[in-house]
């Protein structure tokens, strides 16, 4: 599977228009439009999931620079990061700290207070 970055639609399109899209050049298995958290409006792009590389590249060719209302498109495949459960832990080192006393400078010990009685 490729996954595409599409950015730059009209923040008001719905799923089933930007899977109309792009069904024309390759077959879609899954999109995420990005929303806000709290107001859920449309940040602008959307994440596309389509079967193979071919059909991915005929759309970026297609697609990419086109105007859509009165916004450019943005479409480009995303590389795939390695999740956290396939990477290696990170092996460390425990740090060993070692405090060692210091004199004064001077030489001069001062006298410490008397501890008070309970």
């Amino acid at each position: 599977m490729v996954k595409l970055f599409v950015g730059g639609f009209p923040l008001d399109i719905e799923e089933i228009e930007l899977v109309k899209l792009f069904n024309n050049f390759t077959e879609i298995k899954t999109i995420k439009i990005v929303r806000d958290k709290v107001t859920r409006k449309c940040k602008g792009y959307a994440f596309l999931e389509t079967t193979g590389q071919a059909g991915a590249e005929m759309a970026i060719n297609a697609l990419h620079g086109k105007i859509m209302g009165d916004k450019e498109l943005t479409v480009k495949i995303v590389e795939e990061q390695p999740s956290m459960a396939t990477k290696a832990p990170i092996q460390r080192q425990p740090s060993v700290v070692k405090y060692v006393k210091v004199e004064r400078p001077t030489g001069i010990i001062k006298k410490k207070r008397p501890r008070k009685a309970l």
